[in-house]
């Protein structure tokens, strides 16, 4: 069965030390994605016009759940202080790197994760930043030692310069870029997403060879040549 894992990487990619596995699956993974817009006023109309500014990196919630109850809970019970203290580190300066460590989150091949640049890293996985770390613990045995916490850890993906530019394929607009066709495209929708006209569609298809122009394959990668290209 597929855990969640948590390693700390370097920023080359490279393993900090082992790996932080959780035994208990959390319940939920909460993933936030935002866009920034500029309005702009045009006199006359009624509302503003909306410019795409940036993006906003994608964040990741969730709250781990530890328990050393089942090894007893009297005199010989086992804290869980040092299994919440490893997730507690994520967010302290490592004096190798004057910063805290990237950490990579992996749980096996169904990881809805997937964010900007990861396809790239090999596996389904979310690199981040960790932004926080809350501590609660819930229960008690009775020589004060706790058996029971939840944690909170709260992380914002992290992607290199190279890697979003990769993502998003962007290329001079006279240089042949890629576009890898999705459910439902036609030609003549990404010939107006690529030259802002769908009557060009006929540059695309020549330019890769198409005979079947009605009915584009998803997965299909097409390169979308410059304008005056032959």
């Amino acid at each position: 069965m597929a855990q969640l894992t948590f390693q700390r990487i370097a920023v080359d990619g490279s393993k900090v030390d082992g790996p932080m596995v959780v035994a208990y699956a959390p319940a939920e993974l909460a993933f936030t994605k935002a866009s920034t817009y500029a309005e702009v006023a045009v006199p006359g109309l009624e509302q503003p016009l909306l410019q795409f500014v940036k993006g906003e990196a994608e964040t990741l919630s969730v709250e781990l759940f530890f328990d050393s109850t089942d090894r007893g809970t009297g005199a010989g019970a086992v804290a869980v202080t040092d299994e919440v203290e490893r997730f507690h580190k994520l967010v302290s300066v490592r004096s190798a790197f004057h910063a805290p460590t990237l950490v990579r989150v992996t749980w096996g091949p169904d990881f809805p994760g997937v964010a900007m640049g990861e396809s790239e890293t090999g596996g389904r996985s979310f690199t981040a930043v960790v932004l926080s770390v809350g501590r609660r613990f819930t229960l008690f045995n009775p020589d004060g030692k706790p058996l029971r916490a939840l944690v909170t850890v709260a992380l914002k993906h992290y992607v290199t310069l190279a890697g979003q530019l990769a993502a998003i394929n962007l290329q001079s607009a006279d240089h042949t870029r890629t576009h890898v066709v999705a459910d439902g495209e036609t030609l003549p929708l990404i010939a107006h997403d690529a030259y802002a006209d769908a009557g060009l569609w006929r540059v695309i298809a020549d330019h890769n060879n198409l005979t079947e122009v009605r009915d584009l394959v998803p997965g299909t990668r097409l390169e979308i040549p410059p304008l005056g290209t032959p």
